[in-house]
């Protein structure tokens, strides 16, 4: 599909690597291209909207959006923003952790350098759904100066410190080149190996000030493991009061449906909450999905 866009004005070089991680998504996750695609779209629209080459571009490229909407009118992620942005939110902070606990784990590599920078675009992609928060901004920033910073070791030869950086001071992000390198797919969270981190020579960039990884998502705690081999592990969900029978896909669509009426309340969405609780509720009362 991307071949329907005319080439790109350089005017609106912006939006250039949005652009190409959807063409990236394009077969993986229809849902991601769609919305790099919107938020280039939006952002092309703010850098130049009057000159004719950029003109036919955009609107190339709106018409592309809108055979994208025809042509899956199930997936409902592309037709409510509240899922839309659920999915975002999720595929990007898995892209990022990928990156992040590879780093942690000194498993320096371009698939790495190309995984940060990926989740930084992911997410800038998000304010096609509002105001980015606090969180997601210190997400975007350190992932593009993580990229920047492995990049130019690995390009100096030099080996890169692992984890987040305790010194402060100029933001890197921009000038780096991504061709011939394919992307990895999120993994588990490896446990970060270490806890404190020494400086970083002081030839090569520093993280903005008041950037840093979330402490809440890198490091992984290992759960302890059973004490008694032969414990009973075996479980079954209890009769709710309609006696019927439930399994875990029935819990796995209703926890969905919570989460929905979650991302809805955050945004003042009651009809979408209440819609989403009111089908979580008669799928686990009634055994049928809405």
């Amino acid at each position: 599909m991307a071949a329907a866009l005319p080439n790109l004005p350089p005017i609106l070089k912006p939006i250039q690597h949005y652009l190409k991680t959807a063409t990236e998504h394009e077969r993986r996750d229809p849902v991601v291209t769609y919305y790099c695609r919107l938020y280039a779209l939006q952002r092309g629209m703010e850098i130049d909207k009057k000159s004719p080459e950029s003109k036919a571009f955009l609107f190339a490229l709106m018409d592309l959006l809108e055979k994208t909407k025809t042509e899956m009118p199930d997936n409902e992620a592309l037709h409510n923003e509240v899922v839309g942005q659920a999915h975002m939110e999720n595929y990007a902070l898995k892209v990022f952790l990928f990156a992040d606990n590879e780093d942690r784990a000194a498993r320096f590599n371009k698939n790495v350098v190309k995984s940060f920078y990926t989740s930084g675009m992911l997410f800038d992609v998000l304010n096609t759904f509002g105001e980015l928060s606090e969180d997601v901004e210190k997400n975007s920033k350190y992932a593009k100066w993580k990229a920047t910073y492995i990049h130019n070791c690995l390009k100096n030869g030099q080996t890169p410190i692992c984890g987040p950086m305790a010194e402060e001071g100029e933001e890197g992000g921009a000038g780096i080149g991504f061709e011939g390198l394919s992307q990895p797919g999120p993994s588990k969270p490896t446990p970060a190996p270490r806890t404190t981190y020494p400086p970083p020579p002081e030839h090569l960039p520093q993280p903005p000030s008041g950037m840093h990884a979330p402490a809440n998502t890198p490091a992984v705690t290992p759960t302890a493991q059973p004490a008694a081999a032969t414990a009973d592990t075996s479980w079954t969900p209890p009769a709710n009061s309609g006696n019927v029978a439930l399994n875990s896909e029935h819990f796995q669509k209703a926890m969905k449906y919570c989460k929905y009426a979650g991302s809805a309340l955050q945004y003042e969405d009651s009809p979408t909450a209440i819609d989403n609780l009111q089908k979580a509720l008669k799928l686990l009362t009634t055994g049928q999905d809405s």
